[in-house]
């Protein structure tokens, strides 16, 4: 890797460093741990001296789920082995039940764990590969030159100067980045409702594994939101956690205080039309009690001025259920990562940098249709009763499972790869079924032991994977091994796998395939154009 790793001083007295990352919630973190795995130390500036208390999102879903497990993150989080990866056999869109046990395979994996234990295994990743973060340290002042962008920052001891290569912006919704950026943040906000939040228990009977008991109303099933003609009521008994209730009022009663747990009370009881006696929640915090009122659904009008980079809720923010801002944050940091190092490292291609903003702004944008869609059947009326009628049957369908729950996990959205069949979504026409997607795992064999496809992502770099006994795409990339790692693997069981031989880029996306015994000169001849268009080899 070229450049300072470390921060030196400038003639101007101010720090030169190769990559600042301002924000350190889970999205910044894990761009620091990615820029690190490959030899960059970024540095992370944190306006919090210390980590928030406040309890936010309460676990992962989807493919984000997956991008963890390619990192070796997914057993920390999880305390479980690496496969199989937690999957779930129900999920909901909009608080329409969606049986996922209709599917071969479901793409929508859960983790349920704290926003904050993400938070500290990325910190701790980062930290062990070499990052270095810094809490207290405000960015007050942004110059964005050509060769890099200039950052002025307070923090404990006063103000000081940073001039970086390049910057991001991982802080936040109300990102003070993208704004003296001047970079556009369209959407909508919606201010009809309010949620309330509240960690609590119930007294013994009142609960069990089929849910909350709720006299005059029946049983209310778990993390499935009950829809009223005043609003929607949620009984989330999470594991190792006070059990969770949330409402949704549609015409809210007027409280501007602090949240309390009255105030719960009374809110589930206008949304039930029925008491609860709640009581506050059992063990140690910290825990939610909160009310918000309205949501924002927002995204940037673009992720990338010059050398700076906008991720995470800073590059788009969602008013839905199901964490998709910080699933998306996250894959966020995985795109980014792999393609500030080449840059760094002088190895970059063409367009290289850009297609960060050109392939997580269409995710982004794919995750607003989500989230739109699903405010529009959450909303109160004899109509939208109505479509969400029609929709809950349409839901009765595999097909339409499979699209909707595709839609949750993020698993639908195919990158244009380029080429003479670029991958564009939907668009497999000349090209193989998995150009332009997510690597699905496979269980492999190599040196007599088994390993999965996951495993061997892990070192963050590109690989080609031959499962052929000719091995003619390993030898064409042999010549790459300094830029590509190069694996020969056999599948077990034998066609376990969906393809023989892959080009899959350090985000797991692939770049090139192949499902013919033996690759034809041509497409191999697709191989090296695929491996020079991404990684710059020849």
């Amino acid at each position: 890797m070229t450049g300072n790793t470390t921060g030196e001083e400038t003639e101007k007295g101010t720090t030169a460093e190769d990559v600042v990352i301002v924000g350190g919630g889970p999205t910044g973190l894990m761009l620091a741990a990615e820029l690190a795995l490959l030899g960059v130390r970024p540095l992370v500036l944190e306006k919090l001296g210390e980590p928030g208390r406040e309890p936010k999102a309460n676990g992962l879903v989807g493919q984000v789920v997956q991008v963890m497990d390619r990192r070796g993150l997914a057993e920390p989080l999880t305390g479980l082995p690496g496969a199989p990866l937690p999957n779930t056999t129900g999920f909901m869109f909009s608080g329409i039940p969606l049986d996922l046990s209709l599917l071969e395979q479901s793409p929508v994996y859960t983790v349920a764990v704290p926003q904050q234990r993400i938070a500290q295994v990325l910190e701790e990743r980062a930290r062990a590969l070499g990052a270095r973060i810094r809490t207290g340290h405000e960015v007050v002042g942004l110059v964005l030159r050509e060769d890099g962008v200039e950052l002025e920052v307070s923090g404990p001891e006063g103000t000081y100067g940073l001039r970086a290569r390049y910057a991001v912006g991982a802080d936040g919704a109300h990102s003070p980045i993208r704004k003296l950026a001047g970079i556009g943040f369209s959407g909508v906000t919606y201010d009809r409702s309010v949620a309330r939040h509240a960690h609590v228990s119930v007294p013994a009977g009142w609960a069990d594994a089929a849910g909350l008991r709720v006299p005059g109303v029946g049983t209310v099933p778990p993390f499935l939101p009950l829809r009223t003609a005043r609003g929607a009521f949620t009984w989330a008994p999470l594991p190792g956690r006070p059990p969770l209730v949330a409402t949704t009022e549609w015409e809210p009663a007027e409280d501007d205080g602090p949240m309390s747990l009255e105030e719960m009370r009374a809110s589930a009881a206008r949304v039930l039309g029925a008491e609860v006696p709640w009581a506050a929640p059992e063990g140690a915090g910290p825990h939610v009690l909160r009310r918000l009122k309205g949501g924002n659904t927002r995204v940037a009008e673009r992720l990338r001025e010059g050398r700076l980079f906008l991720a995470g809720d800073a590059a788009h923010v969602y008013a839905s259920g199901g964490g998709p801002g910080l699933n998306a944050g996250l894959q966020d940091a995985v795109n980014l990562g792999w393609k500030l190092a080449a840059a760094l490292a002088g190895t970059a291609p063409g367009g290289l940098l850009q297609s960060y903003d050109t392939e997580r702004g269409a995710a982004a944008r794919r995750t607003l249709v989500s989230a739109q869609a699903q405010h529009a059947l959450h909303m109160p009326g004899s109509d939208v009763d109505a479509l969400r009628q029609v929709v809950g049957e349409l839901l009765r369908d595999e097909p339409a499972v499979a699209r909707v729950a595709a839609l949750i996990a993020g698993s639908d959205l195919r990158y244009d790869m380029g080429g003479p069949a670029g991958g564009r979504a939907g668009d497999t026409a000349g090209g193989h079924p998995l150009l332009g997607g997510f690597a699905p795992d496979a269980p492999l064999e190599l040196a007599e032991k088994p390993v999965r496809l996951a495993e061997l992502a892990r070192t963050g770099r590109p690989l080609l994977l031959d499962l052929t006994q000719g091995a003619a795409a390993a030898a064409v990339a042999e010549e790459w091994a300094a830029a590509v790692d190069v694996v020969r693997a056999a599948v077990r069981p034998p066609g376990a796998a969906p393809f023989t031989a892959a080009l899959i880029r350090p985000d797991s996306y692939v770049a090139w395939a192949s499902s013919a015994a033996e690759p034809a000169p041509e497409e191999l001849a697709e191989l090296r154009a695929a491996a020079g268009r991404w990684f710059g080899v020849a």
